[in-house]
């Protein structure tokens, strides 16, 4: 007899520019959504024009995904080069401003943008989310809460946003700061059991705050339409195997958290304010943040942070054939984020002799070719 399969699916959100000044893309955007929609019926639109989605089916194995997302990413640069669209996978647009950016029409965005007015059309963000089927669905609010505090480290893997409105930031996740002025985002609270949890969202829509809790925008949540629990905390990835690598790392966790019902069972006040430095220390440096171990009681580098968790999800990976995505994950560590190479592309230019512009235009230029799985 076997086990729970923990089916995983990868929702990836890209942002599209014009081909020739690599900003806000012009009015070959509107030809753009109207091949993607007939050509590729598991893209979608975001809250924002110059956004894409895609999304895979339910997948059992990292090639399946991998295939998946390769394909689709294929498929939109196809079509955006047919429009004169370069379409890319990062946490934010690197030189687009926001207030530059036209809404997508629809019921449910037209509702977004009347509740968070102005803070919506600032959110010139793409995320990657990962749902993972889990063995008892009525239990996704226990693991929740014992799953936030590999948050900080999934985070640092992906962290793919350092530029905004042109500029360096200085953090490598910025796309966290621009989202955070959302309501409902941010780490959830400790809910002390499902019946809680849903007494919250009973409360918020007798309120009218809420539909649903599919507004309830946290990095991490049960899901309403699938038996899963859904990540959220990911910026949106340049490289596909970045996605595969952090979803199968997030999988094996799922499981390593059923197995284990002991693991972070006991979290209180405390360590979730060390996950909220954490998170913040992940933001701010990717793969070079010093993570705080409460066990510890010191801040160790990511490399060994992530070490710890490899180990502790090995028997996890075996069991689902995810041991290439721990592989991967340890090959982010070493080499890098999509943050550290957008900062090496930009310098690059301006060294060269390029203006600022030049230099975010080839950053645009190698995230889009990172997307397509293009080499440089």
């Amino acid at each position: 007899m076997t086990g729970p399969a923990y089916r995983f699916g990868i929702e990836e959100e890209f942002f599209l520019a014009d081909a020739a000044t690599r900003g806000t893309p012009g009015p070959g955007v509107r030809g753009f959504h109207a091949a993607a929609k007939a050509l590729l019926p598991a893209a979608e639109r975001e809250l924002l024009q110059s956004q894409i989605e895609i999304a895979t089916p339910p997948a059992t194995t990292p090639e399946e995904a991998r295939s998946g997302l390769s394909t689709l990413r294929r498929g939109l640069a196809e079509i955006g080069r047919a429009h004169g669209v370069l379409v890319f996978g990062a946490g934010t647009h690197p030189g687009a401003a926001w207030d530059a950016q036209r809404p997508t029409d629809g019921a449910r965005y037209d509702g977004i943008l009347d509740a968070v007015r102005m803070i919506g059309r600032r959110t010139l963000v793409s995320g990657m989310h990962v749902h993972v089927e889990v063995a008892r669905p009525d239990d996704r609010v226990d693991l929740m809460n014992r799953l936030l505090p590999f948050l900080p480290a999934l985070l640092a893997l992906s962290v793919s946003s350092p530029f905004w409105e042109g500029r360096d930031t200085g953090l490598s996740g910025y796309r966290l700061s621009v989202f955070g002025e959302m309501p409902r985002t941010g780490l959830p609270d400790l809910f002390s059991s499902t019946a809680e949890f849903e007494r919250y969202v009973a409360v918020m829509q007798a309120a009218g705050a809420i539909e649903d809790a599919s507004f309830l925008w946290w990095h991490l949540r049960p899901s309403i339409r699938y038996p899963t629990l859904e990540l959220r905390i990911a910026d949106s990835c340049t490289r596909v195997e970045d996605a595969v690598a952090i979803a199968g790392l997030y999988r094996c966790l799922v499981r390593a958290a059923e197995r284990r019902p002991d693991l972070n069972a006991a979290l209180d006040g405390v360590a979730r304010a060390v996950i909220r430095e954490n998170l913040w220390r992940a933001q701010r440096d990717g793969v070079r943040a010093a993570l705080i171990d409460p066990g510890a009681g010191r801040a160790v580098p990511f490399g060994e942070a992530i070490e710890g968790l490899l180990a502790l999800v090995a028997e996890d990976a075996a069991a689902l054939g995810c041991e290439g995505a721990l592989d991967e994950a340890r090959r982010i560590a070493r080499e890098g984020t999509s943050a550290d190479r957008q900062r090496a592309a930009y310098a690059a230019a301006r060294e060269s002799g390029g203006e600022d512009v030049a230099g975010i235009a080839a950053v645009v230029d190698a995230l889009a070719r990172e997307t397509e799985g293009r080499a440089a």
